[in-house]
């Protein structure tokens, strides 16, 4: 009579496959990235002395925190906006959706820094503003030669130029969600703003947050362009300025960049972390925890038969 054991394969002797150009390639990239280094660190060109010196310099820094102000209120608007000609483009009435396109056609048909040229050209455009009954009397009269607002029109006008990008990822997010979910909802007696709010938005956040996330972190470069409103009182403004009246703009623009790309790996930790409470539910991955319940629940159900 044949025992298990007896019966049983042979284990098999695996032997890992070799990538020997895999060590080569590595290898190539490392020596040439150890000549970069060492070329930026003995190029005297690159100042390192003033880059340490401004890196946290207090006008580097308080243009930073405008960068950071700039592109959380620009974003904020652009998604608000971006609403909004979402819903009008995914309304029946005609109306509303051919002014919803034509808004996305212009202004991402058009580039940013073009606009951003004819909003810093606002206060020559209209020297004034009247608030009052139209074709009759005004009750406010406000001049805008006397006013600086350069930061507010910076604002409106990264904004503006975003919520067209922002309807039609916002768009693409709520018509990714299948309409069967839209006829259950209302199946189960949910309102429109229920249906939204606890059916739509949330398998839709799915869609939108990825490139949201992108578009932030797009925005936020983008604000270096607000010189042409002008405004410079952002990072790029501020490291510009320094740099010139060093004569040493090559260190201040190493500084404005490491400013960037600090801030920009911030919010990349915080896109990582929306995608994943986002996600939840999405994928059939399980967690440590839930492997663990698993194989709980296996030896209660192998003790008792």
């Amino acid at each position: 009579m044949v025992t298990a054991e007896e019966s049983a394969p042979a284990p098999i002797n695996a032997v890992p496959l070799r990538h020997p150009w895999r060590w080569a390639s590595a290898i190539v990239i490392l020596a040439f990235v150890g000549l970069f280094l060492n070329g930026v660190a003995t190029n005297e060109a690159y100042s390192w002395p003033t880059f340490w010196k401004y890196l946290f310099d207090k006008r580097i820094s308080l243009g930073a925190w405008n960068t950071v102000q700039l592109t959380a209120l620009a974003m904020l608007l652009a998604i608000v906006l971006g609403v909004s000609l979402a819903v009008m483009r995914l309304s029946p009435n005609p109306v509303l959706r051919s002014a919803s396109w034509v808004y996305i056609w212009i202004f991402r048909g058009t580039p940013v820094y073009v606009q951003l040229v004819f909003w810093g050209l606002f206060p020559t455009l209209y020297q004034s503003i009247q608030f009052g009954i139209p074709f009759g009397p005004s009750f406010v009269h406000l001049s805008l030669q006397h006013i600086s607002f350069y930061f507010g029109l910076s604002v409106i006008g990264l904004g503006l130029n975003e919520a067209a990008y922002m309807a039609e990822i916002i768009r693409a997010g709520i018509s990714s969600v299948p309409e069967g979910q839209t006829e259950a909802s209302t199946a189960l007696g949910m309102s429109w703003w229920m249906t939204m709010r606890r059916t739509i938005l949330p398998q839709a956040m799915r869609v939108i947050i990825p490139p949201t996330g992108n578009e932030v972190i797009s925005m936020l470069k983008t604000t270096s362009l607000v010189v042409a409103v002008p405004y410079t009182l952002e990072l790029y403004g501020r490291a510009h300025d320094v740099g010139m009246a060093r004569f040493e703009p090559i260190p201040l623009l190493l500084v404005a960049a490491t400013w960037y790309l600090a801030i920009t790996s911030v919010l990349m930790v915080g896109q990582f972390y929306l995608e994943r409470y986002f996600s939840r539910g999405a994928s059939r991955k399980l967690t440590s925890k839930q492997l663990e319940a698993l194989a709980q629940a296996q030896r209660v159900v192998g003790e008792h038969p």
